[in-house]
């Protein structure tokens, strides 16, 4: 499914990884979320990385590929709840 207005209002979070200002709208990595060959997952499993953390977590320098899952769906959550509060200036 696609979501225009939230991959529009992740991009505007900081990387959740770094900080970033400048993130863009990174897309889950595993099939339950849509993801297939040539095809990306659903805009509701996006997060907020900059272009370095962005390829980090493409390439799993540094986890495997479920430590990769597990830190994926705990900034996802994070993302969540960034996207539901008023006062983004907490940040």
């Amino acid at each position: 499914m696609r979501d225009a207005k939230r991959l529009a209002a992740v991009r505007k979070l900081p990387c959740v990884r770094c900080g970033n200002p400048n993130s863009q709208a990174a897309h889950s990595n595993w099939s339950e979320h849509g993801k297939g060959r040539g095809i990306k997952a659903d805009d509701q499993f996006t997060i907020p990385l900059c272009v370095k953390c962005h390829q980090w977590l493409d390439q799993y320098h540094s986890m495997n590929r479920d430590e990769s899952k597990a830190w994926f769906m705990q900034m996802l959550g994070k993302t969540n709840r960034m996207l539901s509060m008023e006062d983004k200036e907490v940040f």
